[in-house]
């Protein structure tokens, strides 16, 4: 449904488990082409709204907002990868009813990319947008130095789209979302996916670095590397390029 030829977005709880997650976007994922499903980075999802959008002009669309800071009803899961893994697999398997294009943003690029290991038949296509973090930035001070490099090439347009969420999970959960990327290493879990992978990356992303963006792809069996224009928060400010990414994942084979 469409108002003014724009898609008309819904928040919508859906029960995963034993618990209900909050997403926004189109009310039905049992019409038109695959579904994109969006997890966010560090839990804030109002930087991706934009791609959202543009994505439900051309079909289903949802992105989860987990753990859920700002949700009235309390976070859905911890802020831990494991947890935030663990709890959009759990999503796919109860709630599209079919495979969907599974894409992740910096460290949602991180969990998606383990929820689609646990849930393979449920993840027709997966798209790592940014993924962090290679492994000299897994020690605080020189991810502190790539994060200043990166900020200053954003727009300034994404801080109050993600500023809301970081003040209500506070720097206390913020962190443990962070330091848990920092554990993770997704070079070594890569070559379990069974679907198709592209890794996009932008040009002057110091936390995702090109090289970084290449060598990922090159892990997974069915990879490709894609490169933009911009920094880290890309989709915010290339809302555009993104979408058309991730409609082209739609179409892979599966």
């Amino acid at each position: 449904m469409t108002q003014h030829g724009k898609p008309l977005l819904y928040v919508t709880r859906d029960r995963a488990g034993t618990s209900a997650v909050r997403s926004m976007g189109t009310a039905r994922l049992d019409t038109g082409g695959a579904p994109v499903v969006l997890v966010p980075g560090l839990g804030a999802p109002g930087y991706l709204l934009r791609t959202l959008e543009r994505c439900a002009r051309s079909g289903p669309a949802r992105l989860l907002d987990v753990p859920g800071f700002r949700d009235p009803a309390g976070p859905v899961c911890g802020e831990t990868l494991g947890a935030l893994a663990d709890t959009v697999a759990r999503w796919l398997a109860e709630v599209p009813g079919r495979p969907v294009v599974l894409a992740g943003h910096s460290t949602g690029a991180q969990a998606a990319l383990h929820a689609a290991v646990r849930s393979p038949g449920r993840v027709r296509a997966l798209v790592l947008l940014a993924p962090t973090f290679p492994p000299r930035l897994r020690r605080m001070g020189p991810l502190c130095g790539a994060a200043l490099r990166t900020a200053v090439q954003e727009s300034p347009g994404v801080v109050p789209a993600v500023l809301p969420s970081y003040l209500r999970a506070g720097p206390r959960r913020l962190l443990t979302c962070a330091r848990s990327g920092q554990a993770d290493a997704p070079e070594e879990v890569l070559p379990a996916v069974s679907c198709p992978v592209t890794v996009v990356g932008a040009e002057n992303d110091a936390l995702s670095p090109p090289g970084w963006v290449r060598y990922l792809a090159g892990r997974a069996g069915r990879g490709r590397a894609v490169m933009v224009r911009g920094a880290h928060a890309f989709p915010h400010r290339r809302p555009d390029v993104t979408a058309a990414v991730l409609d082209g994942a739609r179409h892979q084979p599966f």
